[in-house]
């Protein structure tokens, strides 16, 4: 008997790359003085909290911002969304190109750009859906999270090389800052020229059922008998890497490494998860298994931050950031999304992942006060004992429905 061939458009891969290319954008723009923190401080004559609050402003207004973009991009579609999202990027990131010296217009520019990041974050799996059949979603929500981590280790480990010095020997962020700003406008223009809103080919996403609304798709959501145990792991988890990709310049501070070796030590671990987004989704996909490999990301994140903890070497640092980078980022967030926009059917995707993302922007802010007050060293181990709390978490986990039935079809063809 023949089997039910799905047609795939050929422009979904168009529609993936300038949604990386705008996730990078944003990513750039929330960590753009991380990397540099102790320079920024001497460059606008302010305190360590200040600096910090450049990156917090994201978490704040994302907790304000993330269900109104979720809905709109449910309600008026990924273009609109998007489309939103990249406007507000473009302005605000040349804004502080414009006003590079003035740091109440940096954080006013920092807010716009935080109310433009929900609107390209909350996107991933409502892109995956609406483009991608079931068995390249994984994949597609990697490459996205890829795309992320590639402007984190843009803006850690080139921000701290494109800093230069005035006539009278004191640091210059205006250089970088404008160079950031004219790529967000650029694209931003990219995206809204070849950004579609959905493929010429019909595709699996046609046959899924209508949405419910939005207060019934949040019930839905919290429903869910495995989001009992994902939102606490991602509120862990994310929470976890905002807070140390905010706070990597004083985590280096503390162990002595110079600002060059903090770059690196904050680049290796992003580009250990762009290694990883492209494995592990991968496997997760043929594989058709999520739970194993959100267990798997759990329990090997756990000794990457042990290093970070308890390592003073270099070189054992980089060890410590290449084996976090790799398991948490690599494979728990893109895993995790695709997992969560399963279990959480016919929810939309754009609200499953937005409230996963609200729940690592609340615990971000929390981790980075800690940090700022207990200090770096206390805050890792604390991080650590967090880490095996989740390992526990992630074995609570029940595959996915979707996945299981997808397996049941293949032993049904055979």
């Amino acid at each position: 008997m023949q089997e039910n061939k799905i047609v795939v458009d050929p422009y979904r891969w168009v529609v993936l790359f300038v949604f990386a290319l705008i996730s990078a954008i944003i990513q750039i723009q929330w960590l753009t003085f991380a990397s540099i923190a102790r320079e920024a401080r001497l460059f606008y004559q302010v305190s360590a909290l200040q600096i910090d609050l450049l990156s917090l402003i994201f978490m704040g207004v994302f907790l304000v911002v993330c269900i109104p973009a979720s809905y709109i991009i449910d309600t008026f579609g990924i273009r609109i969304g998007l489309g939103i999202g990249a406007v507000l990027t473009g302005i605000f990131g040349l804004m502080k190109g414009v006003f590079p010296h003035d740091y109440t217009l940096v954080v006013i520019a920092q807010t716009g750009l935080a109310v433009a990041q929900p609107f390209i974050l909350n996107a991933a799996t409502k892109v995956a859906v609406q483009w991608f059949p079931l068995l390249e979603r994984a994949l597609a929500v990697g490459i996205a999270t890829l795309a992320q981590f590639a402007g984190i280790i843009i803006v850690m480990v080139f921000t701290p090389l494109m800093i230069g010095t005035n006539i009278v020997g004191v640091y210059d962020l205006a250089t970088m800052l404008m160079t950031y700003g004219l790529i967000s406008c650029a694209g931003a223009v990219i995206l809204l020229v070849f950004l579609k809103e959905r493929p010429f080919f019909p595709s699996e996403h046609i046959k899924e059922k209508k949405h419910p609304g939005l207060v019934k798709s949040i019930g839905q959501i919290f429903s869910q008998r495995d989001m009992a145990y994902l939102f606490p792991l991602f509120f862990i988890g994310l929470g976890m890497f905002n807070a140390i990709s905010t706070c990597i310049d004083q985590i280096c501070q503390t162990k002595g490494l110079s600002i060059q070796q903090t770059g690196i030590v904050g680049g290796i671990m992003l580009v250990a998860g762009i290694i990883g987004a492209v494995i592990l989704p991968v496997l997760s996909d043929r594989q058709k298994k999520r739970r194993k490999f959100i267990c798997m990301a759990m329990a090997g994140a756990t000794p990457g931050i042990m290093g970070l903890a308890f390592f003073n070497d270099y070189a054992l640092l980089l060890i410590s950031s290449f084996i976090l980078g790799f398991f948490l980022l690599g494979g728990g967030a893109p895993v995790g999304f695709q997992y969560c926009a399963e279990v959480t059917r016919p929810a939309p995707e754009s609200i499953s992942q937005g409230l996963l993302l609200f729940t690592g922007q609340i615990s971000g802010i929390l981790f980075i006060v800690l940090m700022n007050t207990a200090g770096m060293k206390v805050s890792l181990v604390i991080f650590i004992g967090l880490a095996l709390i989740n390992i526990v978490l992630s074995l609570g986990l029940k595959e996915s429905k979707m996945i299981l039935a997808s397996r049941l079809t293949d032993v049904k063809k055979m």
